[in-house]
């Protein structure tokens, strides 16, 4: 049977219409419909995430190509965050009043546009205009991946289809590190940008030949949704601004650091009492100030920070040493293979009633994996690290995928699509702003404890040593070098040391939560998710049935 569907081909029941508004229908589809969705929204996942992993993982070469110095390369992947942060502000409400359809065609033929543009863009302002820009398209794209992913899963197995959504962008990351040694062989950074256009133009085809089923549709804009935007945008950009250059430039040597960093912390606020007079908020920040969403955000806090010891640590002791993404290829497919297995893992093992358990292990195989790393030497090489990177690849995965699942559950359980945007907003900063902020904490740390760890050996080198006098005879320089590499190397072993602390406390905190569950029998969120599911269906079946 022919894949094209139009919303006419669909006689929906009345249990089958969107639960919430922008959402899609969720009619039973036939299996080769299912496994077209499932192949459609791994694709929308990939390409959401890849074309600012290529272009993350590779600033050495935007560095070379655009003739930038470190500070401004870090723009590029800087203003993408900036604007991905607050996007879905604007674009949840673009999706309830335009339609799906529409929503997505708009946000791939933009991509497509901005991707061609980015392969021509030569120089630095031009190239941070369209990685911005390009940061919109891929917010919500996010949203259409986990979409496209629940449609492909049978009614009672839609939470797997969000857990997937949620994890195949991860993969992003570790795919740009094993494709960009072939992209780059030339030496042209801007077939890194070709690649990124032809992942576009087929996500677009793929979409148009088969679109996600008909969403209802109103009215909901309003004008104080755009100074919203203006306000609590702007403040998040500054935000992220600040952590993207601050470990750079350093926090103290910068004034403007301090202005934007106040600026920012300004805006943000000024944004949540705008909200918070609303009469129909974008933000309910009610809710955004109870226990419970203070929980989330540390939650997803110490998600990205232990996310961070992967895409920071490792990479970075590795490239301190020469190394190179074209010397670390077998090591990054290994994480890439270990955290697909950690999607299929927890996606095979989703149990509603107990579903915070292997959250739990998880944490404990990171920490094994951090403590792992913690021996790191100056003859370290990518090998000594396959064994511990892939626990955490797997490890990560089963973590993030897990816990966003039951943050979620618990959003709608609170309020439904009352709080869609709401979660929406925590769940993007989480990826964004988190990240960011996760790295930037990491490489600060690291930075600081390098200074230490400098001083004390250069307090512990004396003349009488005849190792060190034969290496002063030899010159200062390549002592100094020595001793800036050992200490270094030092810095990294703490920061490995601080994610395994990290991810222990995680794991007794785990094991807190799960001790309390039991001792008060509480339901899991996703089995009283599931039965409201179950319930709003049966209403609405016997509705329609005559009386």
């Amino acid at each position: 049977m022919s894949t094209r569907l139009e919303e006419s081909d669909y006689a929906l029941k009345p249990y089958e219409r969107p639960m919430i508004l922008g959402s899609p229908a969720s009619p039973d589809h036939p299996a080769p419909r299912r496994y077209a969705y499932f192949a459609i929204g791994c694709l929308i996942c990939i390409t959401q995430g890849l074309g600012n992993g290529l272009v993350s993982v590779n600033l050495n070469y935007a560095q070379g190509t655009l003739g930038l110095y470190s500070d401004e390369a870090t723009w590029l992947t800087a203003a993408y965050f900036m604007v991905y942060a607050s996007a879905n502000l604007v674009l949840v409400k673009f999706r309830q009043q335009f339609g799906l359809q529409r929503f997505v065609t708009s946000l791939l033929v933009t991509y497509v546009v901005f991707a061609l543009l980015d392969a021509f863009a030569q120089g630095f302002w031009s190239a941070v205009a369209v990685r911005a820009i390009s940061a919109i398209s891929a917010a919500g794209l996010s949203s259409m991946g986990l979409y496209y992913l629940m449609q492909s899963m049978p009614a009672a197995k839609r939470m797997h289809g969000m857990l997937i959504g949620i994890s195949v962008p991860q993969l992003a990351t570790p795919l740009a590190r094993v494709l960009s040694p072939g992209l780059l062989e030339t030496g042209n950074w801007h077939r890194l940008n070709w690649f990124e256009l032809g992942m576009a133009v087929a996500t677009l085809a793929a979409v148009m030949m088969l679109p996600l089923p008909p969403s209802e549709r109103r009215k909901v804009f309003e004008p104080a949704d755009f100074l919203t935007l203006a306000v609590l945008g702007s403040g998040l950009a500054l935000f992220v601004a600040v952590f993207s250059e601050g470990r750079i430039e350093w926090w103290t040597e910068r004034v403007w650091l301090g202005w934007a960093l106040a600026g920012s912390i300004a805006l943000i606020a000024a944004g949540l009492i705008v909200e918070r007079c609303r009469i129909n908020p974008l933000i309910n920040t009610r809710w955004l100030g109870t226990r419970e969403v203070a929980r989330i955000m540390l939650i997803a806090a110490a998600i990205r920070i232990l996310l961070s010891e992967q895409t920071f640590g490792s990479v970075g002791l590795l490239t301190l040493f020469g190394m190179l993404n074209d010397q670390m290829i077998t090591l990054n497919t290994i994480i890439l293979i270990a955290s697909i297995a950690g999607i299929v893992f927890s996606a095979l093992t989703l149990d509603p009633t107990n579903p915070g358990k292997p959250i739990t292990v998880a944490a404990a195989l990171i920490a094994m994996g951090a403590f792992m790393d913690a021996g790191a030497t100056n003859l370290s090489r990518p090998e000594n690290f396959y064994l511990s990177q892939g626990l955490i690849g797997f490890a990560s995965l089963v973590f993030l995928g897990r816990a966003m699942v039951i943050i979620s559950s618990r959003m709608v359980l609170a309020g439904g699509q009352n709080y869609l945007v709401s979660f929406v907003v925590v769940f993007n900063i989480s990826q964004s702003v988190g990240g960011i902020v996760g790295g930037t904490l990491l490489g600060t740390f690291q930075t600081i404890r390098e200074r230490f760890h400098s001083n004390e050996l250069v307090q512990s080198l004396v003349m009488s040593n005849p190792v060190v006098a034969a290496q002063m005879r030899a010159g200062v320089a390549p002592l100094s070098q020595r001793v800036i590499r050992e200490a270094n190397v030092l810095a990294y072993n703490d920061v490995f040391l601080l994610v395994g602390v990290l991810a222990s406390v995680t794991v007794v905190w785990g094991v807190v939560i799960q001790w309390l569950i039991w001792r008060r029998r509480e339901v899991s969120p996703l089995v009283l998710l599931q039965q409201r599911i179950m319930k709003a269906n049966q209403e609405q079946a016997d509705r329609k049935s005559p009386e």
